[in-house]
């Protein structure tokens, strides 16, 4: 196993990113960062580090628990780290869950009169 390994290789080995190209774009862009600071992509990541993630609407942070160099699978991805994600942070995503907007298909307008109505009779009960 390489002692040595850059953050944005480590993010897609342990499926935290679908592709090594997000996970590069994203340190890029600040959305990784190791004790609050942002991370270029070619960050060595050691053990022990919590790295925190920023995927609309939550930020995720995760623990290192080794050092992968090579993609694997879910299952095994599950020894190399650690999602402690504050319950806080879980919450958003609970309450944009059951945020459900009411969609209109493309094209079809603006609500009529009628719809409006129908529209606050369902939200008020």
């Amino acid at each position: 196993m390489p002692n040595d390994i850059r953050i944005d290789k480590w993010l897609w080995a342990v499926r935290i990113f679908k592709t090594r190209s997000q996970a590069t774009e994203a340190c890029k862009k600040g959305h990784v960062s190791i004790e609050d600071l942002p991370v270029k992509p070619s960050r060595s990541i050691h053990v022990g580090e919590v790295v925190k993630v920023k995927k609309t609407p939550l930020v995720r942070s995760y623990k290192v628990l080794d050092i992968a160099g090579k993609r694997m699978s879910a299952k095994l991805a599950i020894n190399f780290v650690e999602d402690i994600t504050p319950p806080e942070e879980l919450e958003i995503l609970e309450m944009q869950k059951n945020m459900r907007w009411i969609s209109r298909d493309r094209g079809t307008g603006r609500p009529t009169k009628k719809d409006r109505r129908e529209l606050d009779d369902f939200f008020d009960v």
